[in-house]
């Protein structure tokens, strides 16, 4: 094929600034899709991704157009995630590509995730094209959206397209500056093969599905491959591309294409992400760098409800770990649960998305733990540890000093909610670093804040002190000093471990009272009376009792001496006693989902 016909590019954007809709009229206008059959966000392949209208694994599809200069041209298009949560996502598909269509909605303006996938973009050394999307809506003020692109992002005006992705204006436009202005791929066929491994996913029918991006050489069926950082060799049993929304085989793929092939790859944990694929016959001498894997910034155990489902769900992490390489999990074991794993997420919106997957396409009934971020620990010995689940947290008496991992948070918000937002923000002990007024009515704050106090709802309160209107991103920075303590809750004396958690030691005293005061409200009552206790060490903070259930024991008595009651009651009594000491205090699934939201 000629590789000056290619073009291979993504779609970048914030969240919701219509990166889908893009796609699906992309596909109308090649042919991919009859409009008769159209549907929406049809990149996007999981129940997950239409039900909550995010993407939230990037999509490649392979289209033919003919562009007004007569000639056919294949374009690679690689529709992208916008939620922070999935940037490793948008970070892996744009080193696959030699440019990118930066979407804009024109009703919202530049946005955090906006400025952070443009510096993605930039990194990789891609052509770029600017697109004010959403033109079709009431009450926009284009001009002032082109000088804010221009500005903050340092296009020229004139080079902005305007487009409405719903209504099919200026689509064409965009896919002829594809044309005129994204590169063609480099490489040449005649060297040995050189390719990238992208993106990888298991199919039902296909087993792992490996998607490459072939720089130089050309790959075959039944070529010996050999992949270069884990030295494994595999057989090319398919080769193919994703065109039309189908897998098509095809005889070959050369220099610059994107395509697929399956090589009857039996251990999904051989596959790496970023790996550079070679002919094990004529191998290339240098290889790809690699991806910097994405480090999990959340924390928390995962667990089977019935024991006997364990294996299940090491072989379904096993097989969701190949298509998201940012999900890390080990094995560990819990007095409460049981065997289960310890996993790693980019964020809490990571974790929901992986649980439901989980539940969801492998049928398994889960209970997650209190989420936790990895902190940093220095032992009176000079050991420097890493703490990110409370069981690893050394006594007090062994610790010289513990450290938080501190973000640095980037927010964009209408000036009318800069007093509420910087309130709440240092409530949260939040640093305020810098402001930069983006246009009269649009302001940029930079703050520098402990990761544990955005991980769980921080988001959703920014969204409602800007009225929806507030965007954010967030990138670690660095560990910093901090008081840390383990926050125990015993039920009859007998410590919880699923309950436990690691936080700061002003916030502790806070959320025991909370955890104790919604407990009570989640545990059903008992034959036993129930006591809550949350403690910091031998340290009780907070503390209440769920009643027993009343049986009415002198019921069948219909007179006679009081002592026989008072005999009834203190059998009674110690009987109750003895269930505290020896029965399980129940606690329904529920309550574990519902402290997560505390």
């Amino acid at each position: 094929m000629d590789k000056s016909l290619i073009r291979n590019f993504s779609i970048i954007a914030h969240i919701d600034h219509g990166k889908s809709t893009l796609a699906d009229r992309i596909l109308e206008i090649t042919g991919a899709i009859d409009k008769r059959h159209k549907g929406s966000q049809l990149l996007d392949d999981m129940d997950l991704e239409r039900e909550r209208g995010i993407t939230i694994k990037a999509s490649m599809v392979r289209l033919s157009y003919r562009a007004r200069d007569g000639k056919d041209y294949i374009l690679n298009l690689i529709d992208t995630p916008g939620h922070v949560d999935f940037t490793y996502e948008v970070s892996k598909s744009l080193a696959a590509c030699e440019g990118a269509v930066l979407l804009v909605d024109a009703g919202q303006g530049i946005e955090a995730q906006t400025v952070a996938n443009y510096y993605l973009a930039m990194e990789n050394n891609l052509e770029i094209i600017p697109v004010i999307n959403k033109i079709d809506l009431t009450a926009i003020d284009l001009p002032k959206v082109k000088m804010q692109v221009a500005s903050v992002l340092g296009f020229k005006e004139e080079e902005i397209i305007l487009a409405s992705a719903k209504d099919g204006i200026g689509v064409e436009d965009i896919l002829e500056r594809i044309i005129q202005v994204i590169p063609a791929p480099s490489g040449e066929i005649d060297k040995a093969l050189k390719a990238l491994v992208f993106d990888c996913r298991f199919d039902a029918y296909k087993g792992v599905v490996i998607f490459v991006r072939v720089v130089d050489g050309e790959i075959t069926p039944n070529t010996q491959l050999k992949m270069m950082h884990s030295g494994v060799i595999y057989k090319v049993e398919e080769l193919g591309v994703f065109k039309d929304l189908k897998y098509c085989e095809v005889k070959s793929l050369s220099c610059g294409e994107v395509g697929y092939f399956t090589a009857n790859i039996r251990e999904p944990r051989e596959i790496i992400i970023g790996d550079t694929i070679t002919d094990m016959k004529n191998p290339c001498k240098d290889v790809f760098p690699g991806y910097r894997q994405p480090k999990p910034l959340v924390f928390c155990g995962i667990y089977p409800v019935n024991p006997g489902d364990f294996p299940d769900l090491r072989d379904a992490m096993d097989k969701l770990r190949l298509s998201d390489a940012s999900f890390v999990f080990e094995p560990e074991n819990s007095q409460s649960f049981g065997s289960g794993f310890r996993c790693g997420f980019l964020g809490l919106l990571h974790m929901e998305i992986v649980q439901e997957r989980l539940e969801r396409d492998y049928n398994l009934n889960l209970i997650l733990t209190v989420p936790n971020v990895v902190y940093r620990v220095i032992k009176k010995n000079g050991e420097v540890i890493e703490v990110d689940t409370p069981a690893k947290l050394p006594e007090s008496s062994d610790i010289q000093e513990g450290q938080e991992p501190y973000a640095d948070l980037l927010m964009i918000i209408p000036v009318e909610s800069i007093e509420a937002v910087c309130d709440f923000t240092k409530s949260r002990r939040g640093i305020f670093k810098s402001n930069e007024y983006l246009t009269e009515d649009r302001v940029k704050l930079a703050f520098s804040i402990p990761l544990s106090e955005i991980i769980v709802d921080f988001y959703d309160k920014i969204k409602s002190l800007t009225r929806g209107y507030g965007s954010l991103d967030y990138e670690f920075k660095e560990y910093l000093p901090t008081k840390l303590v383990k926050l125990d809750i015993l039920l009859n004396s007998q410590p919880c471990d699923a309950f436990s958690s690691l936080m700061y030691k002003e916030k502790a005293y806070s959320r025991a009272h909370a955890l104790v005061s919604k407990l009570k409200e989640l545990i059903p009552r008992q034959l036993f009376e129930v006591t809550i206790q949350a403690t910091v060490g031998s340290q009780i903070l907070a503390s209440d009792k769920v009643r027993s259930v009343g049986k009415h024991v002198t019921a069948k008595l219909s007179g006679g001496d009081i002592t026989r009651k008072r005999k009834l009651w203190d059998e009674q009594k110690k009987g109750k006693k003895r269930l505290k000491q020896f029965g399980k205090v129940e606690i329904p699934q529920e309550a574990f989902l519902e402290v997560l939201k505390i």
